[in-house]
């Protein structure tokens, strides 16, 4: 077919629809139904509910089921904060870099296919592929992102972003029901038990994934840049990252925040991943489902975010961004003081509900804040932002290793809330230390 031009509608909506695809990876995978899954495998309790043993034996060791997601996580997530600069540097340079993204894609979406086979016999298969499908959904965004400027004009950037979120959004909720009723009606669908359907689940979260991509795919371009795959283009990523360290040298508010988002970001996305494994281990859910309550509170908090971001936006409107972000810092500490004394679903859900609306917040508005202190006429924004998403993925790794160092040394993961609370605490006392002028 003939390549549409730059800025048409039907490739801003093919390129938007990856999103689609792609977001219910994050809600199924990530957040909701494998984590109830593992879960299910690693914890054994007794008829009332208590927990006999949640030690998991792998490659020879005796480990809390927690510290080994953890750890199987935090290495995916280095392994990315590596792989970025590598990936970034040829999406600039080649022209074929939509094959890199369907590589990605495809790597994802298959090892989510194989945590079908996911148990305790198998374990080692299992984790590696939940390791290649967060590398895989991780890696295709750097292609998916890196299409933004080829293929719409900078006046139709942010509303086609949006639209790509919105539809991210949409998709997974809708998927996320589908399984989440699969595996409460098994018996309407002639399955014996909800074993069988949750690890459909996780066969669907690929099929849609590989699926839906196709329409991006058919009309996204291979690339507009052919030029050849060297050693300096390889590196280039790298380059830029050792480059933009030495201008924050030079701009102390820029630095001094990004020392702040490091520090409270590494609790804020730690908590997001763990959230539902606290909510298995941690909670007496009594003659509840904890399934269905755990499912609820996880749209709960996705429902509530929507909010939380445009309150944040007002917010900072009026007071300023930093004064902004520091306000909601102590509302997180402040939920995570409540968080380390909850037992029953009704905390839970109360603490979901706080949780999504200072999450929508302080998520957008560190990127939105991190952009307006990028200084005025720089031209190098795209590697301002790649230092910026690597910091957040080193950071998740500290978060989330911390988190499985807790949990195996103490043997229950509610004690790492009072590491969180330290990340927080530092965040706070690093956002003073930034210059208002450009605020």
């Amino acid at each position: 077919m003939a390549t549409l031009p730059k800025g048409s509608k039907k490739l801003l909506n093919a390129w938007a629809f990856y999103d689609w695809a792609n977001s219910v990876y994050s809600l199924v995978i990530s957040s909701a139904i494998f984590p109830i899954f593992y879960g299910a495998l690693t914890v054994l309790k007794d008829d009332d509910g208590a927990i006999i043993n949640d030690r998991v034996s792998f490659m020879g060791m005796q480990l809390n089921n927690d510290t080994l997601i953890s750890f199987v996580t935090a290495a995916a997530f280095l392994a990315v904060s590596f792989l970025s600069p590598f990936l970034s540097g040829i999406a600039d340079y080649v022209g074929n870099k939509k094959m890199f993204m369907k590589f990605f894609c495809y790597l994802g979406a298959l090892s989510c296919i194989g945590l079908f086979w996911f148990d305790m016999e198998y374990l080692f298969f299992g984790l590696l592929c939940y390791f290649l499908a967060l590398i895989g959904f991780w890696a295709s965004l750097v292609f998916y992102n890196s299409y933004l400027p080829d293929i719409a004009f900078p006046e139709q950037q942010d509303k086609i972003s949006a639209k790509g979120y919105s539809l991210g959004y949409i998709g997974s909720v809708i998927l996320l029901v589908v399984c989440l009723v699969m595996i409460l009606k098994y018996d309407m669908f002639g399955f014996e038990d909800e074993g069988l359907p949750t690890r459909l689940s996780f066969v669907l979260t690929g099929l849609w994934w590989i699926g839906f991509s196709q329409y991006t795919y058919f009309y996204l371009p291979q690339g507009n840049k052919k030029q050849k795959l060297t050693r300096n283009v390889l590196f280039n990523g790298f380059k830029e990252l050792r480059k933009i360290w030495h201008k924050l040298k030079q701009n102390k508010a820029l630095r001094r925040y990004l020392a702040a988002f490091f520090m409270y970001s590494m609790a804020v996305q730690t908590i997001m991943l763990i959230a539902t494994y606290f909510g298995i281990e941690e909670l007496d859910w009594g003659t509840t489902d904890s399934t269905v309550g755990l499912i609820v509170s996880i749209l709960l908090i996705q429902l509530v975010a929507v909010l939380g971001a445009f309150l944040t936006s007002r917010a900072s409107a009026r007071f300023g961004n930093i004064q902004t972000l520091i306000v909601i810092n102590f509302i997180w500490i402040a939920i995570c003081v409540y968080a380390y004394t909850i037992n029953t679903p009704v905390q839970f859900y109360a603490t979901a509900g706080f949780v999504g609306l200072v999450m929508g917040g302080i998520q957008s508005l560190s990127r939105s804040t991190y952009s307006k202190l990028i200084p005025e006429g720089e031209l190098d924004t795209a590697s301002f932002f790649s230092f910026y998403d690597v910091s957040e993925k080193i950071g998740i790794v500290i978060g989330l290793v911390s988190y499985g160092y807790v949990a195996e040394v103490t043997g229950s993961i509610r004690n790492a809330i009072l590491f969180f609370i330290v990340f927080f605490a530092l965040g706070v006392v690093l956002l003073f230390r930034v210059p208002r002028k450009r605020n």
